[in-house]
């Protein structure tokens, strides 16, 4: 088997590497930064969402596993103390493969130049480079809204956990094949309406958010921030693309879900 790691950089993480992968090749494991069965995620979740993107063009034969060295992460399943367990789980164990539903995002442009498609782990972000962002939304091909506000964020139900949830969006099982749009601020008085609430569409349904009186954005995927000029339309939906997560043991999600906000360690 062949693997790969990737670590948050700082001292912790790196030492942490390093053992991981002397470990791993005293199993007589490949080290194999191109073309890895497996990828190690050490650091945090944001470690795991560079691990993501950078093999994002590999997802149905790379599968991640994440260890966290700092606060509890959502994606990371096992804690520096148990390297050893998670080395001889790597090399001796078969593991299941558990998939994740994500965010497909395409980008057109008035000139007509080439659309531009990137994939999202957790969610994408739209938002003005100056003052409010006004977009009419569309579901389906019907007009359904006109958002005026601070922006609006697309999540994934395993991203509803991260930025979603911070603007009082619903937190979805990933076992649910959909995306959620959520509002930033939106402007709500007796002139200009929005629904108001996080919209949760299924993976048959499309959205597609289009401009109206300015056509430069700065769009978000997961940590990355992209400037995009000159827009005509926005399109987001489940993609046919799925994250493959390595388990060598149960993790339910709703226990990540509770001993990511709830538990207080007792």
């Amino acid at each position: 088997m062949k693997f790969a790691i990737t670590s948050k950089g700082n001292p912790a993480s790196n030492a942490l590497t390093q053992k991981v992968r002397t470990y791993l090749q005293d199993f007589e494991m490949i080290y194999d930064e191109s073309n890895p069965d497996i990828v190690i995620s050490i650091g945090g979740d944001g470690t795991l969402l560079y691990a993501f993107h950078r093999y994002s063009s590999r997802l149905d034969k790379t599968a991640f596993v994440g260890v966290h060295t700092g606060h509890l992460g959502f994606y990371a399943d096992w804690v520096p103390s148990e390297i050893e367990k998670l080395v001889i789980a790597i090399a001796k164990t078969p593991y299941q493969v558990v998939e994740y539903p994500l965010l497909e995002v395409v980008i057109r442009y008035r000139n007509g130049g080439k659309e531009m498609r990137y994939l999202a782990l957790n969610e994408s972000t739209v938002k003005g480079l100056v003052g409010t962002l006004v977009m009419d939304v569309e579901i389906r091909g019907d007009h359904f809204e006109r958002f005026r506000g601070d922006g609006l964020c697309v999540s994934t139900p395993s991203g509803s956990t991260a930025y979603n949830k911070a603007l009082g969006g619903a937190i979805i099982h990933p076992s649910l094949p959909s995306i959620q749009l959520a509002e930033m601020a939106s402007i709500n008085n007796r002139v200009f309406r929005t629904v108001g609430s996080p919209l949760i569409l299924p993976e048959h349904h499309t959205l597609v958010l289009k401009p109206v009186n300015s056509f430069d954005f700065h769009v978000t995927l997961d940590h990355l921030t992209v400037m995009h000029r000159d827009v005509k339309s926005i399109q987001f939906k489940v993609a046919k693309e799925k994250v493959r997560f390595a388990r060598f043991r149960p993790f339910p999600f709703w226990k990540r879900v509770h001993d990511s906000f709830i538990s207080d360690g007792r």
